[in-house]
C-alpha cells in the first residue's frame, strides 16, 4: 500500500517565510464577495438567481517563482551550465530528475552558517549505509526546518558549499533539496565570511556548482525530520512557468509500505 508524506510548506502570507521585499501577498475573496462577478458574465442573471446568492471563491496571489517550496532550475544558478552550455530554465528541467528514489542526510546537528563539506556528506552516507545512485534525490535536513514562519527562519540552517554540492552531482544526483530558505548558507553568516577576505568565491557556491554541472534543487521543503534515511521516493514536478528559473511544486515523499 502506497503511503504519501507531505513535504511542502503552504504558500501563505504575513509569516517570515522570506527577506523583506520578498514575501508573499495573498488576497482572498469569498462567494458573497465574487456574487456580482459571476452573473456579469450572464447578461440578464441577478445575484438571487445563484445558490445562496453565492459566487465562487478566488484568491489574486503577488509572488515570485521562489516563494513557498519551489524547484530552482539550472538558469537560476547562471545563464550556463555544464561548462558552457545555456542553463536550461524549468520548463526544460527533464521530468525523469523529478521523481526518483531519495535519500535524507541529517545535518540538523550543524549550527546555523555552517558549510556542509563533501567529507560531511560522505561521513553521513557512510553512518546510515547508503551508496548514491544516478538521479537519486538527496535531501538535506537542516536545523532551520523547524523555524520556518519564524523571524530566524531565513537565517537558519547550514547550507551545501561547492565541494558539497559536486561530491553528489559527480555521483550523478541531479535534483537535490533542503528545508532551508537556500540551498546555501544563509546570507548573514557568508556576508560576515566575505568582510573577512574578500573571498568572492563563497558566495552562492553551492548554486554555482551548476555552472560546472547542471542541476535543480528543492527550497523551503518541510518536515524532512519525520523521513527514515532511505526507502521512499520523491515526486517534486515543478508548475511549468515559461522560460522561467523555478516553479512551484508540492514535494511528497512517498513510501511503498
Amino acid at each position: 500500500m502506497r503511503r504519501f508524506v507531505d513535504i511542502s510548506v503552504p504558500l501563505q502570507a504575513g509569516i517570515a517565510s522570506d527577506p523583506p521585499g520578498h514575501l508573499p501577498e495573498i488576497d482572498y475573496y469569498d462567494h458573497k464577495q465574487t456574487a456580482a462577478e459571476v452573473v456579469s458574465f450572464f447578461p440578464g442573471a441577478t445575484v438571487d438567481d445563484l445558490p445562496d446568492g453565492e459566487g465562487w471563491a478566488i484568491e489574486r496571489v503577488r509572488i515570485t517563482t521562489h516563494n513557498g517550496t519551489h524547484l530552482d532550475a539550472p538558469y537560476h544558478y547562471a545563464s550556463t551550465m555544464d561548462g558552457g552550455k545555456r542553463a536550461i530554465t524549468i520548463d526544460e528541467v527533464p521530468l525523469e530528475w523529478c521523481l526518483q528514489p531519495a535519500v535524507k542526510l541529517d545535518f540538523r546537528h550543524f549550527p546555523d552558517g555552517y558549510v556542509v563539506t563533501a567529507a560531511d556528506v560522505e561521513a553521513e552516507l557512510d553512518r546510515i549505509g547508503h551508496s548514491l545512485s544516478p538521479l537519486e534525490i538527496v535531501l538535506v535536513n537542516t536545523s532551520a526546518g523547524t523555524r520556518y514562519g519564524h523571524a530566524d527562519y531565513v537565517g537558519s540552517g547550514c547550507g551545501m558549499g561547492r565541494d558539497a554540492t559536486l561530491y553528489l552531482l559527480e555521483r550523478g544526483v541531479r535534483l537535490t533539496g533542503t528545508d532551508a530558505w537556500s540551498w546555501d548558507a544563509p546570507f548573514s553568516y557568508t556576508a560576515r565570511r566575505y568582510a573577512q577576505d574578500h573571498d568572492a568565491s563563497i558566495i552562492w557556491e553551492g548554486h554555482r556548482a551548476g555552472r560546472t554541472v547542471g542541476y535543480s534543487h528543492i527550497e523551503k521543503l518541510h518536515n524532512l525530520e519525520s523521513l527514515p534515511p532511505n526507502g521512499f521516493e520523491v515526486s517534486c514536478f515543478p508548475v511549468k512557468v515559461h522560460a522561467a528559473s523555478a516553479g512551484w511544486t508540492r514535494a511528497v515523499a512517498i513510501f511503498d509500505d
